[in-house]
């Protein structure tokens, strides 16, 4: 099937899905694999074997049973029961299509479930796939494996949705019938909605897993150059208006309006107690990666 699919694939996406291949595993092996490990642990301890007693080991660990049994002190042995499950729920709503500079924001997603995944199937986890829009576009069951991974990034490259808006509330709901065991939730959006849509879901959703934000925009979004007239198209409702660029009631509108939505985006990802991680197209998403990473770790530690 994987052989079949790949024949119907364009040069140019077959070249593109290889680059991101090469970039994010080599990422992975340098950086991020031990990093992915040492943030997300297994469900706990689980017992493997009992073994003889060695100087050293933890008296409370001795198994009294065998212990007796035997005459000699043996000790019980665990083991971190250590297969996780990552679902990357990635927005595919027309916003996505979007990107002034060096790429889509659609582009850094697929890049970036990319380093996510093959961190992942790194350490033996497995991984799946939910697309959504104002409805659930793809669902693809969590397997492990690099032929896996390959298949995620080309549907998150390739896949046309049939729709345009968006809906977090429905796909974090949909998330939490799906999954049955805790697991990491990457949300890849833009999250050009308003918060409070999703608050009661995403603080729902992050008890039952571990839900990390991933927060996507253009530099474009934030604030406009002084063009003169311009005409803006929501790419969810088509809607079209003509704005004056250079009038600064306009401007200072539209960057009240940007700053709001921000905070309400901040305050509810704050109160859901969700790790929130924002990345631009025209910045390279390591050093926000690694920040994440090392930022978790030292909560950990604490």
């Amino acid at each position: 099937m994987e052989s079949e699919q790949s024949t119907m694939l364009s040069t140019e996406l077959i070249k593109k899905i290889r680059r991101i291949e090469i970039r994010t595993r080599r990422l992975v092996n340098d950086s991020y694999a031990g990093e992915y490990h040492s943030i997300f642990k297994g469900r706990g301890m689980e017992f493997d074997e009992v073994r003889p007693y060695q100087i050293g080991d933890e008296i409370r660990s001795i198994d009294w049973n065998v212990t007796a049994r035997t005459g000699e002190p043996h000790v019980k042995r665990y083991v971190e029961e250590r297969e996780l499950t990552m679902m990357l729920v990635v927005d595919a709503s027309a916003s996505e299509n979007f990107g002034s500079v060096n790429r889509f924001k659609r582009e850094l997603a697929a890049e970036l479930a990319a380093v996510l995944s093959f961190a992942a199937t790194t350490n033996n986890d497995k991984v799946g796939l939910l697309i959504f829009t104002d409805r659930i576009e793809l669902f693809i069951p969590p397997r492990k494996g690099r032929q896996h991974v390959l298949r995620l990034i080309r549907e998150l490259l390739a896949f046309e949705p049939k729709s345009r808006g968006t809906d977090i509330k429905l796909a974090l709901d949909t998330v939490n019938q799906i999954l049955k065991r805790r697991s990491i939730i990457f949300l890849v959006s833009d999250f050009l909605v308003p918060a409070d849509s999703y608050q009661r879901e995403l603080t729902v959703t992050n008890k039952r897993h571990d839900v990390i934000s991933v927060d996507l925009h253009d530099p474009l979004e934030m604030s406009f150059k002084d063009v003169g007239l311009l005409a803006l198209q929501d790419p969810e409702t088509d809607e079209m208006v003509w704005v004056d660029t250079s009038n600064p009631n306009w401007v200072n509108s539209y960057q009240l309006r940007t700053q709001l939505l921000e905070a309400d985006k901040a305050r509810i990802f704050k109160q859901s107690s969700v790790d929130h991680i924002k990345i631009a197209t025209n910045e390279d998403y390591t050093a926000s990666l690694t920040s994440f990473f090392q930022e978790r770790a030292r909560r950990i530690r604490r």
